[in-house]
């Protein structure tokens, strides 16, 4: 008789089970369970920024994943998808691959010459802090009965070096010029694939969902260090429907990995309210020991990764985790990512590059945003409001 575990595969020899199953098998059965991995490699001065993602979709059985460069108003991005089953242990598709050389602290990221967009890179991260973890993002439908986020993830900030190259051009890339952020996460995620077509229509995520409603989200890891050399990071990631929060998850992180949370931030930010991308300011920290902490920000450049090309919120109908082929490669030039027209189609979620200062301490960050509807106190309009 056949066993019905299924078949072991090469994950299986390590000593990390944790379930009484194959590697093969995950602890949900949601199609939205997902494993994610993402990078934001800026310039300093804001002129060029590097994306790169992947995610591996266990219970819909695709990885899919992007790669791109946003420089000035120009973005170019390169998309993947394939068959999880084909190479079920290889961390990539296509042209994209990632490789883990020293967990926790060095890692890889490429993305090869290819026919679909005349950009490339290899680029070798290595931490600046250890890996902080935010709190598990829970979160139910409208009804509260089912869990329609339920994801773990860490962050962590390193310096990076290697080359891109844009149209046959090849840069170096200097630690002293960049920073990078990355994360990982894994569970139930929001937004993947295709909605259920006889289930009732939710308003959690997505562009259809959050069209007609007001919502706020700001996901910002900020990475600083002293004349003295000490380094620490805030982390907040805020999510506001109707004007009221309903996720928030905030940490003062120190370089021997202890963490302070954060009670309460009061953000004093301007936006643009054509583009809805930040134009800087101030925000507040107070923490929960009662110390009240402010960092000023600002927006060099005009670069900034917009995710809509990585499928996040969707694009022209394709999704995250939707299976498209075995491989499939495609990808475009933006030519001007302010252009109206062209950010309705590719949303306002980007990864901003930000210039942080708190006293002596100086330092870089990534700012996501999405606002929608009216939000007088940041100069955003319902007349200008978009996805």
């Amino acid at each position: 008789m056949t066993p019905n575990l299924g078949r072991p595969s090469p994950a299986d020899e390590m000593l990390n089970h944790q379930t009484a199953n194959l590697f093969s098998r995950v602890g949900e059965s949601d199609l939205g369970w997902t494993e994610k991995i993402w990078f934001a490699i800026p310039r300093k001065d804001g002129s060029v920024e590097i994306d790169f993602g992947l995610g591996k979709y266990q219970n819909r059985n695709v990885m899919d994943g992007f790669g791109g460069i946003s420089r000035g108003r120009q973005q170019w991005t390169v998309r993947g998808s394939r068959a999880l089953s084909t190479e079920a242990n290889r961390i990539g598709v296509g042209p994209l691959h990632y490789e883990v050389v020293e967990p926790l602290n060095k890692l890889r990221i490429r993305l090869e010459e290819n026919s679909t967009q005349p950009v490339a890179f290899e680029i070798e991260f290595t931490s600046l802090n250890p890996p902080f973890c935010e709190d598990r993002h829970l979160q139910y439908d409208e009804g509260g009965y089912r869990a329609v986020s339920d994801i773990v993830r860490f962050h962590q900030a390193g310096q990076v070096r290697g080359w891109y190259s844009i149209e046959g051009k090849k840069e170096d890339i200097a630690a002293k010029d960049w920073i990078a952020f990355r994360d990982r996460s894994w569970g139930v995620r929001l937004d993947v694939g295709a909605s259920p077509t006889d289930l009732r229509p939710a308003r959690n995520w997505g562009e259809k969902e959050m069209a007609n409603m007001s919502f706020l989200l700001n996901w910002s890891p900020m990475f600083m260090e002293k004349p003295n050399g000490e380094r620490y990071e805030y982390h907040y990631y805020l999510q506001m429907r109707d004007h009221k929060p309903f996720y928030f998850s905030g940490y003062l992180n120190h370089q021997d990995g202890s963490q302070e949370r954060i009670a309460r931030i009061r953000p004093e930010l301007k936006y643009d309210d054509r583009t809805r991308r930040l134009l800087g300011g101030k925000i507040h920290f107070d923490m929960l020991n009662g110390e009240n902490r402010t960092v000023e920000i600002e927006v060099p450049g005009e670069a900034g990764f917009h995710l809509g090309c990585a499928l996040y919120l969707g694009l022209d109908g394709n999704k995250h985790g939707m299976y498209r082929g075995d491989p499939f490669i495609d990808g475009e030039k933006i030519e001007d990512t302010k252009d109206l027209a062209t950010l309705k189609r590719i949303h306002q979620l980007r990864d901003c590059p930000i210039r942080i200062r708190e006293g002596d301490a100086v330092g870089h960050g990534i700012f996501e945003s999405v606002l929608v509807g009216a939000w007088p106190e940041y100069g955003l309009t319902a007349e200008h409001s978009f996805i």
